[in-house]
């Protein structure tokens, strides 16, 4: 069997950003963004995660890839990703599996355009090239120093500046991707060899992560580049202050609070109990106007709880709701440990920043102005065959 195959090289190891492979982009580990990239591209038959890692291993097969046990050998920090390919294909070839054409892909690029490696493939199983790598389109004026320590153009003559217009764009290697025959691969050991082509992506995709600051910055600009979702869930758990309300109260002479609320809340609200898919309400706080809306909304209300994480998984074991299949949507850093233990953790647009960054989903409103509703939308677009049916008893009602 001749198949076209992503191989995806992620070894455990990593000195910049211990564990890097594992760590969260938008809510999701870097690895399952990679394999995920790789089953959006239609032509590849075969998605592989080359790891010597256990908790790399087990992300990856949980998101469908195949595994292919890294030797420590080859997944020291001088091993070459060359030297993981060529062991994955050999693999793949014992097992009865030939490759004829391979999208190497690296976990560490967290934006890798599917649609580009689409068109890398095409460009490799049409024999247009033998071997395509990804990068965007740049005009800047480059430079290097000498050993002296001079500034030398290396694009331009320093005593002549064009116009951005009349010069020829350079390209820029994004390290997201690189597609290539398998058998040129097997005679050269290398990833570029014979006709070379580029396939130019969005610069915006072209973060690598090397780094913490890397990091922050890929986390921070996933809510603008990932593609909206639906969000397939059977229940949805809400903090309160800060995502029913805008985290700000009004405070009078006898100390009664008074907050501000979204109609449109309201009604998102209603469309998840139309739907049989149950709405809690969790909050440290113990407050008349917590109780007060979450009857309003007919939900479940557990306020006045220190520990929101111990509170979430007494409910799921009293009413037997699976946490992997709930939403927990929040502001701070006190719903960090419950947001933890679901499958969907959400954020609210104006949460923290250390939130939003854990958040597998960051909506476009913020609290008190509509993200519940943008919620119940979500989850109502994404609602899995074999969820609860409209009319369905909601667990803690």
């Amino acid at each position: 069997m001749s198949v076209v195959a992503a191989i995806i090289p992620a070894r455990g190891g990593s000195k910049g950003v211990p564990h890097k492979n594992l760590r969260p982009v938008g809510g999701v580990p870097l690895i399952v963004r990679a394999v995920r990239a790789a089953q959006a591209a239609p032509s590849l038959d075969l998605v592989v995660v080359s790891t010597d890692d256990e908790g790399i291993a087990a992300a990856a097969a949980c998101a469908g890839a195949r595994i292919v046990r890294r030797p420590a050998e080859l997944a020291g920090d001088s091993a070459t990703s060359e030297s993981a390919v060529l062991h994955a294909l050999n693999v793949l070839a014992e097992s009865g599996v030939e490759v004829s054409t391979v999208a190497f892909l690296q976990a560490t690029s967290p934006f890798i355009p599917s649609e580009g490696i689409e068109d890398a493939v095409a460009d490799v199983r049409t024999g247009r090239f033998d071997s395509v790598f990804s990068a965007y389109q740049t005009y800047g004026f480059l430079w290097q120093r000498t050993d002296a320590g001079e500034a030398v153009g290396i694009n331009h003559s320093a005593s002549h500046r064009p116009r951005r217009q009349d010069r020829e764009p350079h390209y820029l290697e994004t390290g997201a991707f690189y597609v290539f025959d398998a058998a040129g691969f097997r005679t050269t050991g290398h990833r570029f060899f014979g006709r070379i082509g580029i396939v130019p992506v969005p610069e915006r995709t072209a973060i690598e992560i090397d780094d913490l600051d890397q990091l922050a910055a890929a986390s921070a600009l996933a809510p603008l580049l990932d593609a909206p979702v639906a969000i397939p869930v059977r229940a949805v758990v809400t903090d309160f202050d800060g995502v029913h309300t805008d985290d700000t109260a009004l405070v009078d002479q006898d100390g009664r609070e008074l907050v501000r609320v979204s109609r449109s809340d309201g009604m998102g609200a209603r469309l998840l109990r139309e739907a049989g898919i149950p709405l809690v309400i969790l909050s440290a706080e113990t407050n008349a106007v917590v109780r007060a809306r979450g009857q309003k909304l007919h939900a479940h209300v557990i306020h006045g709880v220190d520990d929101k994480a111990a509170a979430l998984r007494d409910w799921a074991q009293q009413t037997g709701v699976d946490l992997a299949a709930c939403a927990y949507l929040g502001n701070d850093v006190n719903d960090l440990p419950a947001m933890a233990l679901v499958g969907w953790p959400v954020a609210v647009a104006d949460a923290r920043a250390e939130v939003r960054a854990t958040a597998r989903v960051v909506l476009s409103n913020p609290g008190g102005s509509g993200a519940v509703r943008e919620l119940a939308d979500r989850v109502l677009a994404g609602r899995a065959p074999g969820g609860p049916a409209p009319g369905d008893r909601a667990p803690g009602d």
